[in-house]
């Protein structure tokens, strides 16, 4: 799926049936990185800042509320999207 039409619709509140992998694919889109997994943890980080980020992977969908916080942390932050290829 296009990475701004996805995020266009999490902003808009679809935070339900969010696939994990083109969450994944948002997300290293604003610069975040695999930091670590831990069970069903994965742990990513941006270099410009400190908090972290954790989803899981629940039947290959993302949880809502780590949507959100991802959401809220791009917004706090003010974390551009990096130029599609």
């Amino acid at each position: 799926m296009n990475r701004r039409k996805f995020l266009r619709l999490l902003t808009q509140g679809n935070l339900n049936n969010i696939s994990f992998s083109d969450f994944i694919n948002l997300m290293e889109s604003f610069g975040f990185k695999l930091l670590r997994t831990r069970g069903s943890h994965n742990i990513y980080g941006h270099a410009q800042i400190s908090e972290l980020v954790n989803i899981q992977n629940v039947k290959g969908e993302v949880k809502p509320y780590q949507a959100r916080q991802f959401l809220r942390l791009v917004e706090r932050y003010n974390i551009k999207m990096e130029p599609e290829e």
